[in-house]
Parts: C-alpha cells; structure tokens; sequence
C-alpha cells in the first residue's frame, strides 16, 4: 500500500503561479506512476498530469498543456507539480494519485492523498 501526502496548496491570483508537491511512502515505490487530478465543486475528479517512476514519460490534460509541468522530486520519492499561468477555471482540490502498474492509465490510479486546495482568483 502506497502513503501520500500531498502539499503546497493556496490562494493566488489569476496569472500567478504555485507548486505543489507529493510525498509517497509505502511499498513498490520502485515501480509506481504518480499522478495528479482536480476536483471542482459539483464536478467530478478529472485528469491533471502524470509521470513514470523513471520520468520518462509525462502525460497532460488539454486544459493545462503549457502552463502545467510534472517532475519527480529532487527524491525519488516525490512529485512537483508546477502550475504557471494559473486560471480561476484550475481552482480545485488537487489530489495526488498513485498507479501501481506505471502505465499512466487513468483508471489505474488510486490510493489518493487528503488533497490540498488551489484557489485562483479573478
């Protein structure tokens, strides 16, 4: 069972920029994708961005390409999710996700954090 912890979370105003970051503990760590999904008050979780455990391979959603960059932490262990161009449509509760296939499938992913709230305002 895979442990996260997610962080980084807060209010900033149209344009500005956060990072968030995930903290993973737990077993097969060596082979998991981490991942990151929104949910928006009345909506239903959706697809952020995700990356292998090796960092070879990175997927994004249509709505954050360009503004949105995934990375693994400075620890093997931890994924940044660093938001740029931030847009009052991204306020959301961010959750980390984890896939234990590392196949980046969206419905593959589980094992969520508590989330961590992203308020952009207009």
């Amino acid at each position: 069972q895979v442990q996260l912890v997610e962080s980084g979370g807060g209010l900033v105003q149209a344009g500005g920029s956060l990072r968030l970051s995930c903290a993973a503990s737990g077993r097969t760590l060596s082979t998991i994708a981490m991942g990151w999904f929104r949910q928006a008050p009345g909506k239903e979780r959706e697809f952020v961005a995700a990356i292998t455990w090796s960092g070879d391979r990175k997927e994004y959603a249509d709505s954050v390409k360009g503004r949105f960059t995934i990375s693994r932490g400075n620890v093997q262990n931890r994924v940044d999710l660093q938001m740029n161009s931030l847009k009052p449509e991204d306020t959301a509760v961010y959750y980390c996700g984890a896939d234990p296939t590392g196949t980046l499938y969206v419905g593959h992913f589980g094992s969520w954090g508590q989330g961590t709230q992203v308020t952009v305002s207009s």
